[in-house]
């Protein structure tokens, strides 16, 4: 006995008729095993809350620098209003939120403020990138895994879901998950149940979910590619981000944030954000939207330590799409010739490149932005003989 609980049994096989004397020397033994065995159990607990601390406070960490990377929501137009408000009103409760815009547009920032206006605050926000998980490992990483579960498996690990619980597990690029992973997914958000990979324990979590996606869920489900019944799931609240292009009157203030957050992590004094920069910075559309404004600050800032301010954004998608439509709509039988086509495609490959940082592979890729393969977008790049800045 432990507390009042039997937590096992002391059998004992005699052939002759015990004593009393030693009925109660077995009682002594039982005593000390059981004392022992609850010791065991309570450091086992203690070293799995230890293990999930230290995970805690090292995804706690990698928040806040996030957190400070970014900033809070800046912005004041109609559309940035209207997702405000839908975050305070959605906030508070626990349901779960489908956060859906492309990319660049601040979907994380937005998971974060949820999870700041929910009771679950106190808790961590554990943050999965489902598009960078490989596909062998989507299971261990979402539940965990026992020691010798698979090769390579060389200790207990938590998964993001037990190391969720009680708090929020924001799932980004949520349609990059398998198929036959879904599923699985799926239970944990109907029953709140789990095993980890090579244990037969089922265990309870309470969490959250958040998810965000670039892709249009509705026309992955009629594809076949996405589960309706989770999509279901996970869209009892959707909330659609606006892309920077639609929030022109909200790029100054951006840009001033930007800008002095830049400046003081580079230890400079800002410079003045003057109207021609604001009027440059609205007439380009921005594909890369926010993220893509962070790295032209960024990289125009450091340009500045050595001359004045200025933006030289990319002539594609942002001067072609008036200059270019205009003639075209002046004189719509026009033939352009092959050097205007060239020089357009130039353009509009280097405009691609620059808004993804000259990411070229994988999601956010200047490939998936062209919507060519990555491997035809490197042969043009070479090809145009276009080169980093």
């Amino acid at each position: 006995m432990s507390r009042g609980d039997v937590i096992g049994v002391l059998g004992v096989f005699t052939r002759e008729l015990l004593s009393l004397e030693r009925v109660t020397w077995l009682g002594l033994f039982a005593h000390q095993a059981a004392t022992s065995i609850a010791n065991a159990r309570a450091y086992e607990e203690i070293a799995h809350l230890k293990a999930k601390l230290e995970l805690e406070n090292e995804y706690l960490r990698d928040e806040v620098d996030a957190a400070h990377g970014f900033g809070d929501v800046v912005g004041q137009s109609e559309g940035i209003r209207k997702v405000l408000d839908q975050v305070a009103l959605v906030g508070p409760a626990d349901s779960t939120v489908l956060i859906g815009g492309e990319s660049g547009t601040g979907k994380e920032l937005i998971a974060r403020a949820l999870h700041e206006r929910s009771q679950r605050k106190d808790r961590a926000l554990i943050r999965v990138n489902c598009g960078s998980i490989p596909r062998e490992l989507f299971e261990s990483e979402f539940f965990g895994h026992v020691k010798g579960a698979f090769t390579g498996a060389v200790r207990d690990r938590i998964g993001r879901f037990q190391l969720a619980d009680g708090g929020t597990l924001f799932l980004d690029e949520v349609g990059e998950i398998p198929l036959d992973l879904q599923s699985k997914l799926l239970r944990v958000l109907q029953e709140g149940t789990f095993e980890r990979v090579g244990d037969d324990r089922t265990r309870k979590v309470n969490v959250r979910l958040i998810a965000a996606t670039n892709r249009d869920l509705r026309a992955e489900v009629q594809a076949g590619r996405f589960r309706e019944d989770l999509f279901y799931r996970l869209s009892v609240f959707p909330i659609d981000l606006p892309p920077l292009r639609e929030r022109l009157d909200d790029i100054p203030l951006l840009a001033d944030h930007f800008l002095r957050q830049t400046c003081r992590a580079l230890g400079l004094p800002p410079p003045q954000l003057k109207k021609r920069h604001a009027k440059a910075l609205q007439s380009y559309r921005w594909p890369g939207n926010i993220r893509e404004l962070q790295n032209v600050i960024e990289r125009e800032i450091i340009r500045a330590q050595s001359g004045p301010l200025q933006f030289d954004l990319p002539s594609g998608p942002a001067e072609e799409s008036k200059s270019g439509a205009a003639e075209l709509e002046a004189s719509p039988d026009r033939i352009l010739k092959q050097n205007e086509i060239k020089r357009m495609e130039r353009d509009n490959v280097l405009a691609a490149l620059d808004a993804t940082n000259w990411k070229i592979y994988g999601l956010d890729g200047a490939a998936q932005l062209l919507g060519m393969r990555a491997t035809t977008l490197a042969s043009k790049i070479k090809a145009l003989g276009l080169s980093r800045r």
